[in-house]
């Protein structure tokens, strides 16, 4: 049996490349068999160019059924075409998406037969997390106080979030081991692929970023979003889709150094994105590119970069351990 993903009839939502506005097609849709197996459904339809690709995955796993499929538009259709894999071995899938609903069926022998799917907005369990007491609050959507001016201003945007201007943003103080909540939005540029599409990133101490990018539905690598650059790649892909506010929640324990100012024990860091655990107490044995050092240090600032794209931060603040 041959699983080719042969259909998705959607209808199109007219969207410009540059267009920040909702796109109705791309996104989360999850669902079920309709009958016969209570296995979940769910499918990742991401925007590229003027097309969209799509993931689609069965039952639990974090692997999909089918990745990265190219769709090609006929009329007000996106037929997305190729090959998969399910548990069970290989059969055909058709999806067909109408009047916000997408219908599919697996056929051929053993398969697990239709299903449906709709649109879902997830949102991350500790998004508007308030800050606990004892926190340091950097930014709360009213002043930019407690950080340092940067190159050309970071604005301030009606509903309370910072958009990046031209150079970094650096807080004036330094921290040291704490944890930190930020949350962050990147910009749908759908005409745009890899680093150049919502790239930001978060340095913890200065010295250790924390991507920011839209890496919606693609496979984890450690330049992508939440990955440590050239040191740890994230256990799962826990991004929302562009547009859609995302959190990160980060326990940072400063590298150790004795009386000697030798180091003697590494930076540990631990990231939950949107609630997920994507690195679990992962030491840091050297800084990341684009540092504000060239050497480690037990205490330093934060800093968002500027990667002219026009990522949004809410929400941030620190609680020292």
């Amino acid at each position: 049996m041959v699983v080719r993903l042969i259909a998705i009839v959607v209808s199109l939502f007219a969207v410009s490349a540059c267009a920040q506005q909702a796109d109705v097609t791309q996104g989360n849709w999850e669902g079920a068999f309709v009958k016969g197996n209570s296995a979940p459904v769910r499918a990742e339809i991401i925007g590229e160019g003027r097309g969209y690709r799509a993931n689609v995955y069965v039952g639990d796993s974090d692997a999909p059924a089918a990745r990265w499929m190219p769709a090609t538009a006929k009329g007000k259709k996106l037929i997305f075409s190729g090959n998969a894999d399910l548990p069970a071995g290989r059969c055909e899938v058709e999806m067909t998406l109408a009047n916000g609903e997408i219908k599919g069926k697996f056929t051929g022998k053993d398969s697990p037969g239709a299903f449906k799917l709709t649109r879902v907005e997830k949102r991350s369990p500790t998004l508007g997390a308030k800050p606990p007491a004892g926190a340091v609050v950097l930014f709360d959507g009213t002043n930019l106080d407690a950080w340092q001016p940067a190159e050309s201003p970071w604005k301030i945007t009606p509903d309370g979030a910072v958009e990046v201007g031209k150079g970094p943003l650096r807080t004036k103080v330094e921290f040291g081991d704490g944890e930190y909540h930020i949350e962050f939005r990147t910009p749908y540029m759908r005409d745009k692929k890899g680093q150049a599409r919502g790239n930001s990133g978060v340095y913890l101490l200065g010295r250790y970023e924390v991507q920011v990018l839209d890496s919606f539905g693609l496979e984890t690598r450690d330049n992508e979003c939440g990955g440590v650059y050239k040191i740890a790649t994230p256990k799962v892909n826990a991004c929302l889709p562009p547009l859609e506010w995302q959190t990160y929640d980060i326990t940072m324990q400063a590298p150790k150094f004795n009386e000697k100012g030798e180091k003697v024990k590494n930076a540990v860091i631990t990231v939950k994105q949107n609630g997920v655990v994507i690195h679990d107490k992962v030491e840091l044995p050297g800084m990341t590119g684009g540092s504000v050092s060239d050497q480690e240090a037990a205490k330093g600032i934060l800093f968002l970069q500027d990667h002219s794209n026009k990522v949004q931060y809410r929400n941030i603040w620190y609680k020292p351990q």
